[in-house]
């Protein structure tokens, strides 16, 4: 995996930031989905690469719960995790016990279940009244 990811950083479209982030999602059927971070002028309208890879998923027929493991790697030395509007996305797509798996650009990763990086996740049942 740490070299497809390694490869999928070249696509990163980061020009203000120059933190490029790749991310690959493994359904449970085994199939990949890719995701990098594509920025833009509004930082906020900027999306990350595991929500651009879930979104594919998701495009692709994808429900909640189908997801096996979440990889990505950020080109830095310092192993980084995900960002909160990430970890929601995660929590509501992810069951709590499967593994986002964190890298930096040398391989060197750090492994989490879904409820050690989300431990108090909002979800449906904070809608209700």
């Amino acid at each position: 995996m740490k070299e497809k990811l390694e490869q999928l950083l070249e696509n990163s479209y980061s020009p203000y930031s120059k933190f490029r982030v790749a991310a690959i999602l493994v359904t449970k059927d085994g199939k990949e989905f890719l995701g990098v971070n594509v920025e833009n002028a509004s930082y906020g309208a900027a999306i990350c690469a595991e929500r651009s890879a879930f979104v594919s998923a998701i495009s692709h027929g994808y429900k909640p719960h189908d997801f096996e493991a979440l990889y990505i790697m950020v080109d830095s030395p310092k192993i980084s995790t995900c960002c909160f509007i990430c970890r929601q996305i995660i929590t509501e797509m992810m069951e709590k016990n499967k593994k986002v798996i964190c890298m930096n650009n040398s391989g060197e990763k750090k492994e989490f279940l879904v409820e050690e990086l989300c431990p108090y996740p909002f979800d449906e049942e904070d809608l209700k009244l």
